[in-house]
Parts: C-alpha cells; structure tokens; sequence
C-alpha cells in the first residue's frame, strides 16, 4: 500500500503561483508512478499532471498546459506540482495520487490510480 501527504495549498489570487508538494511514506516507491488530480464539488476528478514513459515524458491536462509543471526530488520521496497564472476555475481539492503496480505507460490512464492521499485544498479568488 502506497500513502501519500499533500501539502502546500491556500488561498491565492487570479495570476498568483502555489507549488504543491506530495510526500511519499513509501521509500522504495518509484516516483514516477505519482500523478496530480483534483476535483471541485460537482465535478469528477480531473487528472492534472504525471510522468509517463518511465519519467521520460510527462502529460498534462489541456486546462493546465503551460500554466502548471510537475516535478520530482530524486533524492527525496517528493513530488510537486508548480502551478503558475492560476485562474479562479483552478479552485480545488488537489491530490497526489500513486498506481501500483508501476508499469510502463506512454499514456495517462486516470483509472490506474488508486492510492491517493488526503488532498490539500487550492482556491484561487479573482
């Protein structure tokens, strides 16, 4: 079982950065099995940002491209989410979430992450 700790969200204003950072209580974990989704009330989860291709690539979703970067510690078990230009419709709960087990993908499949953490909450006022 993958746990995971997020933290680093708060209240921002429109255009304002928050960098998100994602804990892994797991040592052997291969960091690049963690993604960032998040959900507002209403709303399905929305994957946000991850590693694909064994780190070598990384997927985004449209709403995020260029705004957000996800990236990783490879000394520590963190991984983060740097969020830039942000808008009021970035307001949410955001969660790093973890699949296992780890296998190679060149595309982001939501489904397969099913350890996520606690979230850490991100609102974005205008």
């Amino acid at each position: 079982q993958v746990q995971l700790v997020e933290s680093g969200g708060g209240p921002v204003q429109a255009g304002g950065s928050l960098k998100l950072t994602c804990e892994i209580l797991l040592s052997s974990y291969n960091r690049n099995c963690v993604a960032w989704f998040r959900q507002s009330p209403g709303k399905e989860r929305e994957g946000v940002a991850g590693f694909l291709e064994g780190g070598a690539l990384t997927y985004y979703a449209d709403s995020v491209k260029d705004r957000f970067t996800i990236s990783r510690d490879n000394f520590k078990n963190l991984v983060y989410l740097q969020m830039n230009n942000m808008r009021p419709d970035d307001t949410a709960m955001y969660y790093c979430a973890a699949r296992s087990p780890c296998y190679w993908r060149s595309d982001f499949r939501a489904d397969e992450y099913t350890y996520s953490g606690k979230g850490t909450q991100v609102t974005v006022s205008s």
